[in-house]
């Protein structure tokens, strides 16, 4: 029944109350801090998790190697790990056509995988005044231009360098200068080349800057393991919007009451207390501030009974 009422419920109305959710809750969270970050600028991680389907049924949902998926695109702020944009397709969609679609703010920067370096889109980004953190491809051919050789390699940093794109074609699509940043990360012993156009942020911050766009990951891992997106509502393309917008609408409306509540527990947390104490008696407020209930007991006066 759910299903087939799925299928004719438009799903733009569920979209439409989690963009509102959206323009909400933004704001609430705008002076959270990032780590290690102490820049004034929003910032915004961009990526894609796909949810594996049956082609059989999901006829609409083509993935690689004639699989079934359905890719959602989202692109978080960091200031509260609050989405700010989602694309729902089906798994063939590149990730780097997303760029084409959003609406990016001057000043922003915006951090993103080797999936999204297509340099037209990155030029776009530069033109509109905001600013972009990528990992930068092998097979890049560049010149470099300028050098910092004023660096602490104790840090991690390696080198930090000004470039020109030196391919024909790509010179062509990105006609400025970038900055390539070397960070050694010695956890993974990984040699992490970062890609910028922005030249105002210190080295070591592009790098943390990078660092800090594991928190994408987080969302998309809660998004799977707590809203039960495996099992979809329904086949159709519709009924998939619909679920998935639903699973943003409830993360929203957690991160809402969190901020309403001045709950020092994380939005992933209070959701996982509203998950259990759908019947518990227990006041909102107190539940998700534990420290209140002892609060009271120690403030309480003394009685003669």
């Amino acid at each position: 029944m759910l299903s087939r009422a799925n299928e004719r419920r438009d799903w733009r109305i569920f979209e439409g109350f989690g963009t509102y959710m959206i323009h909400l809750v933004r704001p609430m969270y705008i002076k959270c801090p990032i780590p290690n970050i102490n820049i004034d600028n929003e910032i915004f991680a961009l990526d894609s998790t796909s949810i594996s389907v049956s082609i059989n049924l999901f006829t609409w949902a083509k993935g690689t190697y004639s699989r079934g998926s359905v890719k959602m695109h989202t692109l978080i702020d960091l200031r509260g790990s609050i989405p700010e944009f989602i694309l729902i397709t089906d798994g063939n969609y590149a990730d780097s056509n997303a760029l084409d679609v959003i609406n990016f703010y001057a000043g922003a920067i915006y951090l993103m995988d080797k999936a999204y370096v297509d340099f037209e889109a990155l030029y776009r980004i530069n033109n509109a005044g905001a600013f972009f953190v990528t990992r930068a491809k092998k097979t890049m051919k560049y010149e470099v231009v300028g050098q910092n050789f004023n660096i602490d390699e104790t840090t991690g940093l390696r080198t930090d360098k000004v470039i020109m794109l030196k391919d024909p074609k790509t010179k062509k699509l990105y006609p400025q200068k970038l900055r390539l940043v070397e960070f050694y990360d010695i956890e993974n012993d990984e040699l992490l080349t970062f890609l910028t156009n922005n030249f105002e942020v210190t080295a070591l911050e592009v790098a943390y800057l990078y660092r800090n766009r594991w928190q994408i990951e987080v969302f998309f891992k809660w998004i799977k393991q707590n809203i039960t997106v495996k099992k979809l509502w329904g086949h159709s393309q519709n009924a998939v919007k619909i679920h998935l917008w639903v699973a943003i609408c409830a993360y929203l409306t957690a991160a809402y009451i969190k901020h309403i509540m001045r709950s020092p527990l994380s939005i992933y947390e209070v959701m996982q207390i509203l998950n259990t104490s759908l019947f518990d008696k227990t006041p909102i407020r107190e539940l998700l501030n534990p420290d209140i209930e002892q609060e009271i007991i120690q403030n309480k006066e003394p009685t003669l009974f």
